[in-house]
């Protein structure tokens, strides 16, 4: 999916509550039907940019 983010654009970035306090993550942030997902350390390194259908189905996958 490509999508061009306005730089003004405000994004809501979200750890999971799993995530330890050292930094190892990824977070990620919902918009326009899609989520992107990014490292935390390498936040400067850009982001994925995951379609509803797709994120939805990794997140139930890594659940069960």
């Amino acid at each position: 999916m490509n999508m061009t983010l306005d730089a003004t654009v405000e994004l809501a970035w979200h750890k999971s509550t799993f995530s330890s306090n050292n930094g190892d993550c990824v977070e990620s942030a919902a918009i326009n039907g899609a989520t992107l997902v990014r490292d935390t350390k390498a936040r400067a390194h850009g982001h994925l940019t995951i379609d509803a259908t797709s994120w939805n189905h990794l997140i139930t996958t890594l659940k069960d």
